[in-house]
């Protein structure tokens, strides 16, 4: 090649801006709206970084990413699919960090009459996310279960995709009520807390954050990773109603 085509070359692509890193999150429903805040801020810092949300219910996102999917960081709504990940060799162990907590509540229209989970059993139809993916509907089918309702109210359910449709499906009326998250239930516009799911009746609801192999290497990831679990982070988490605290995992 000319030694002048060369020189012209090396000037084009000097003279290029430097591509920006690349970090793709791959995060549960219910985290959605404290989690574009923590981007949005992190953003405002790092105009070098570009950073790819892929919000979904965490059972779909981990089916995606162990199918190969790109993704650096994983944020769970559940502990179980965290560890499915982890090993599956998808998510690096030592790097899972609990981000925060929630609470299970049911919602409804106001003056329903229903105010606990033994009101369930005269109520009509319920919305709440598919069990075998969505971690909320976990969580309502172990609660359903120890009161011995799930069978009896298996026929009137509604299964969705991911909470904020079991959500919407109450807010609407569509549905007598759902099992959502506290945090989701602050964006209904109509439907109310009903009564909130006691806690001994279902495993604890931890939501993990991880980095996959890829970004373990991704310095612009692992950057960003660092952010996601700082005080800083963990501050705009509790604003939208998330339990946050020193981290144990």
């Amino acid at each position: 090649m000319p030694i002048r085509v060369l020189i012209l070359a090396f000037c084009v692509l000097t003279s290029l801006p430097a591509l920006a890193s690349e970090v793709h999150l791959s995060v549960a429903t219910s985290l959605t709206d404290a989690v574009r805040d923590i981007l949005a801020l992190y953003g405002e810092r790092h105009d070098d970084v570009v950073l790819r949300p892929n919000f979904a219910s965490s059972g779909a996102l981990a089916r995606q990413i162990d199918q190969g999917a790109p993704a650096h960081v994983y944020a769970s709504a559940n502990a179980a699919w965290m560890q499915y990940l982890v090993g599956e060799g998808r998510v690096v162990k030592g790097s899972v960090h609990t981000l925060a907590r929630n609470r299970l509540v049911f919602v409804g229209a106001p003056g329903s009459g229903t105010t606990t989970m033994a009101d369930l059993a005269a109520s009509g139809s319920i919305a709440l996310g598919s069990p075998r993916s969505v971690p909320a509907g976990t969580y309502a089918r172990q609660a359903l279960e120890a009161m011995g309702l799930y069978e009896e109210l298996r026929p009137r359910m509604v299964l969705t995709r991911d909470v904020r449709q079991a959500l919407l499906y109450a807010d609407r009326g569509e549905t007598d009520g759902a099992f959502v998250y506290r945090t989701d239930a602050r964006l209904a516009r109509n439907a109310v807390v009903l009564f909130e799911v006691p806690t001994d009746l279902h495993e604890p609801i931890v939501c993990p954050v991880g980095l996959t192999p890829e970004g373990s290497e991704n310095p612009a990831a692992v950057s960003f990773f660092a952010f996601l679990v700082s005080a800083e982070a963990r501050a705009i988490l509790e604003e939208y109603g998330f339990d946050v605290g020193v981290d144990g995992s």
